[in-house]
């Protein structure tokens, strides 16, 4: 079932359209698949990009994550793939572009979204990324109506962790929410210092 990708914000995408059409800003980025990828560059696949702050455990519950919007992503496309990303941010003045980026995130981000628009369930695509664990995942939210820049994983939703994935951490496998986050907030909850009580 296709994915129902959100549109994003105008100013956001203008913002990235301006970058991709600046040489300099080009050529200043440390990408360079930009400067030798033969033919036109085409941007697509938008997706909000949220981060973890942390994980809240609740008395009796299971722990409630709590996630932000820190911007939009989108991948720079190719004659033939993502050869690259670019991120926005929302500053004082609104949605600005912030920097192109490549690497291994770009080539996992295109095959999990490929594998996600195959799914007999829709979803709508998010990203999000877990900075303590040098972790980014492509999110899988069952609600496809929902605004795009709110709300915390669902127990429902998937969470596909993205090549390459912390040890311990199956990568390019959907995992529910509510199997991963435990694993996650094991690994970021601070251990006990020795000598003090737990």
């Amino acid at each position: 079932m296709p994915l129902h990708v959100s549109p994003a914000p105008a100013p956001a995408l203008r913002s990235v359209l301006t970058a991709l059409g600046s040489p300099a800003a080009v050529h200043e980025a440390r990408t360079p698949a930009l400067r030798v990828e033969p033919g036109s560059l085409t941007v697509a696949h938008p997706l909000p990009l949220h981060v973890l702050d942390h994980v809240t455990p609740r008395a009796g519950q299971a722990a409630a994550p709590i996630t932000r919007l820190i911007g939009w992503r989108f991948l720079i496309v190719g004659a033939e793939h993502a050869v690259a990303a670019a991120e926005t941010l929302l500053t004082a003045g609104g949605w600005a572009f912030s920097h192109f980026c490549e690497g291994p995130y770009v080539t996992s981000t295109e095959q999990a979204l490929r594998r996600a628009d195959a799914l007999p369930t829709a979803y709508q695509p998010r990203l999000l990324s877990v900075p303590e664990l040098y972790m980014l995942t492509l999110w899988l939210h069952r609600e496809t109506a929902d605004e795009p820049a709110g709300g915390p994983p669902a127990p429902a939703d998937l969470l596909v962790p993205l090549a390459p994935a912390p040890p311990g951490i199956a990568p390019n496998r959907p995992h529910q929410v509510a199997d991963l986050l435990p694993m996650l907030t094991l690994r970021l909850t601070p251990a006990p210092l020795l000598g003090t009580p737990a």
